[in-house]
């Protein structure tokens, strides 16, 4: 075909698309469902236990055969870990439908024929009665260290079922359309499946790995959340700014809207479908799977019958030896138990409520603020704001602790608890790598103690005193070849110099204790690495003090000088501003009052650059200061994130 005609069919058919846009999206609504309702062979995939999974993500699949049936799909979820020998045994676990087994446990070695009715293994159809009645009577689910009920209701179940049998024949008795038969061999993963209904569906056998609840491990369809869910409550007990939480809920409630409108513009649009709507329920039961099949493998040996026997002499002597033994290692337990740490305990409780007693009263302090509207402590010491954030953190432990002590009263499997878990380990990984970088920087510091005063000594000297110096002489004198007014530049220089000579002469009378004061630093940073970047920022802050009071000055007089100049301009004009309303409104001024203003904004206007000069000058060293500032204050906040980064929950 001739390219030209190539190209006038593809205009052709593009534009009968766009035009018959509706049909289009039909068929292509009605292809995506014959594809989700026609069986076809699925591709083996894994899901290793963690943290999420998505509807799609689940396991190793495959099916046993393919057919074109109006039935459906029949789904066996079978453990990774199910016994693989060819022995008899008995499959327990839940049907979700009828098109949905799960699979919790094995027993294995409890075969049909010694379990079931005298008569053998086709009494009854096969049916393992006695595994039936001791799930009614709860054998099998005995000694369960917590509530059962709390692990059957999130697998939405209220006990386990009997599904079928391992590695049993058939029997032409069991019409049961229900019941499965595997079949396993050691020599493969996969087991085989026969049941009567397979008959007229596939069967897909999903073969997970179970997580471990001992581990933390389980699988979610959402990742896990470790905000909090009292936000408006601070850790120190106070309310805490309702602001940015309203600002963020509605922030939320806008995304929400955004994303369900995004969903009416979807192609295909087409409600959630029974086996959907059963997995938040089956990835429950994969994470309750572990600790349900580890308690009836325990009681499992309770249905077998054995015979008892007296015990012979030597077992009799070894028993009243060990009985013995007992009865000493129970004095010195309960002497353990009663007398010893109940005394370490008060003492230690003891030990928290004084701490929580001090480090209340040095929050207070720390957050006292002389009036509302004034800056407390902690905000404007970088060393304050670190010990209340520490001090908030030692005070919250206790808490955190209590309340991962309720897990013990759960199962492992219900991960409700997980965030307190994850936020306070993380909470101690933190603290011990600041602590453990603070020991090193520490001994360093203190090592080199007079090498360090002397050269922040030096660096202080040279450039926020004798260059500074330097600088306001150089603008005193036509700098970089501005016209400057010489007598206004004298005068701020005279003045800046002086202070700047009087701060220097301070400076050398503290001088000698300085060493005194990095030692102090290197010993503080034993409390983490945090806390002697505070201090030296804190230092800087105090060693540049003068600078600060160089930089308001000027900002003053040139906010002033600024403020007049504008209120001139406005007066040169014939117009004034209405406070009241705030808004520039005409006025009418006496020749006197116009003549003053104009020799008043001409003089202003000509000694503006000298002010200019000396504002930016010292702007611009106040902001360096400011800089570095940032800088040590990032510092800690950037090896957190870090070590929170590489930090990692084991799985």
């Amino acid at each position: 075909m001739h390219p030209f005609s190539i190209l006038t069919l593809a205009i052709f058919i593009a534009g009968y698309i766009t035009a018959r846009w509706d049909l289009v999206t039909r068929l292509y609504e009605l292809a995506i469902f014959a594809i989700d309702h026609a069986p076809s062979i699925l591709n083996r995939r894994h899901l290793s236990p963690g943290a999420a999974a998505a509807p799609g993500f689940l396991l190793k699949i495959y099916q046993n055969g393919i057919m074109v049936t109006p039935n459906g799909l029949l789904r066996i979820f079978w453990p990774s870990d199910a016994p693989r020998a060819k022995g008899q045994g008995t499959i327990l676990g839940w049907r979700n439908s009828n098109l949905d087994i799960f699979v919790v446990s094995i027993l294995r070695d409890i075969a049909v024929s010694k379990i079931d009715s005298p008569e053998g293994p086709e009494a009854d159809g096969g049916k393992p009665k006695r595994v039936e009645n001791a799930i009614r009577m709860g054998t099998l689910l005995r000694s369960a260290p917590h509530p059962l009920g709390q692990l059957l209701q999130l697998c939405g179940h209220s006990t386990v079922q009997v599904l079928g049998s391992t590695n049993l024949a058939p029997s032409d008795d069991n019409n049961d359309l229900d019941w499965v038969f595997a079949f396993t061999d050691p020599a493969s993963p996969y087991p085989s499946f026969y049941s009567r209904q397979s008959l007229s569906v596939a069967i897909q056998v999903v073969i997970f790995d179970r997580p471990s609840p001992a581990r933390m491990q389980y699988m979610s369809l959402a990742p896990i959340s470790l905000a909090l869910s009292d936000k408006a409550i601070g850790t120190d007990g106070f309310v805490a700014d309702l602001a940015s939480d309203e600002e963020a809920q509605k922030e939320g409630m806008r995304k929400a809207m955004l994303i369900d409108k995004i969903r009416l513009h979807t192609v295909v649009r087409h409600s959630a479908t029974q086996k959907e709507m059963l997995l938040p329920i089956i990835l429950n039961q994969i994470n309750c799977s572990a600790e349900i099949a580890q308690l009836m493998s325990k009681n499992a040996p309770l249905l077998a019958t054995r015979e008892e026997r007296s015990l012979s002499v030597g077992q009799r002597v070894v028993e009243s030896a060990s009985t013995l033994w007992g009865l000493v290692f129970a004095l010195i337990w309960h002497f353990l138990t009663v007398w010893l740490y109940p005394s370490i305990t008060r003492c230690f409780i003891a030990g928290l409520v004084s701490h929580r007693i001090v480090a209340e009263i040095i929050l207070r302090v720390l957050e006292w603020r002389f009036r509302p509207q004034s800056m407390a402590l902690k905000d404007i010491s970088a060393t304050a704001q670190q010990v209340d954030i520490r001090l908030q953190q030692f005070c919250y432990w206790p808490i955190q602790y209590l309340t991962l002590r309720e897990r013990r009263d759960e199962w492992d499997s219900i991960t409700d608890r997980h965030p307190d878990y994850i936020r306070f380990y993380n909470s101690l990984w933190l603290v011990a790598n600041d602590v453990i970088i603070g020991i090193a920087i520490g001994s360093y510091i203190i090592d080199n103690a007079e090498w360090v005063a002397f050269q922040i000594n030096t660096i202080l000297s040279e450039w926020t005193v004798e260059g500074l110096r330097n600088m306001i002489v150089w603008l005193t004198d036509a700098p970089a070849g501005l016209k400057l007014n010489n007598e206004l530049a004298i005068f701020l220089g005279v003045l800046f110099i002086w202070v700047i000579d009087y701060w220097k002469e301070c400076v050398a009378s503290l001088r000698p204790y300085l060493p005194h004061v990095i030692y102090f630093i290197g010993f503080s940073s034993f409390a983490g690495a945090s806390m002697p970047i505070s201090l030296f920022s804190d230092l800087l802050s105090a060693l540049t003090v003068h600078i600060y009071c160089f930089y308001t000055a000027s900002a003053r007089i040139f906010h002033w000088q600024l403020t007049i100049i504008v209120s001139l301009f406005h007066l040169f004009r014939g117009k004034k501003h209405n406070v009241l309303r705030n808004r520039i409104d005409s006025c009418d001024y006496d020749l006197d009052q116009l003549l003053l203003g104009t020799i008043l904004f001409t003089l202003l206007s000509f000694l503006l650059p000298t002010v200019i000069v000396f504002y930016l000058t010292f702007t611009s060293a106040r902001m360096a200061i400011i800089f570095l500032k940032a800088a040590l204050d990032t510092i800690p906040g950037v090896y957190r994130v870090g070590f929170v980064l590489s930090f990692e929950i084991p799985h």
